[in-house]
């Protein structure tokens, strides 16, 4: 199978916020509709921020990607994050995850990043293994957090 990639757009919102919906139900995590559609808009609106595409294959909608960008002193400019890649379960196991990775990375050096970051649940070996092979490596630091209470 053949996956082919639009560009998120406004029209699109509708679109992407249930597979968005799909995704996070796999890990039980939690889901605000209304308010991923205004975060959807806002990233649309400001390029700087990344790219979302929808992905699809036999010109059927299978899932989507999100780049996030992010500006690094230590790797000496811009940098990227797939914040989410998600396909459906019918599209998995065919190629178009592998066709996917190839696409981004073929995307980061269209904006000239210099780094490519990700994570992956540990339970996810599939996605695990689909990394590595497209050359990924386990990074050797611990991601850690801060989580701000903005309301």
């Amino acid at each position: 199978m053949t996956a082919t990639y639009k560009k998120i757009g406004h029209s699109d919102i509708g679109i992407i916020v249930p597979l968005m919906q799909e995704f996070y139900a796999i890990d039980g995590y939690p889901m605000d509709v209304e308010l991923a559609s205004t975060l959807f808009s806002t990233f649309i609106d400001n390029e700087n921020l990344g790219q979302a595409w929808l992905i699809f294959s036999n010109d059927e909608i299978v899932g989507y990607v999100i780049l996030t960008f992010i500006f690094s002193f230590e790797y000496k400019g811009k940098i990227a994050f797939i914040d989410e890649l998600y396909l459906k379960d019918a599209a998995r196991g065919k190629g178009i995850g592998r066709q996917t990775v190839g696409f981004i990375k073929a995307e980061a050096k269209n904006h000239q990043l210099k780094l490519i970051y990700l994570e992956v649940e540990h339970h996810n070996s599939n996605a695990q293994q689909l990394y590595l092979s497209a050359d990924f490596e386990i990074h050797n630091r611990k991601f850690m957090r801060y989580k701000l209470d903005n309301n």
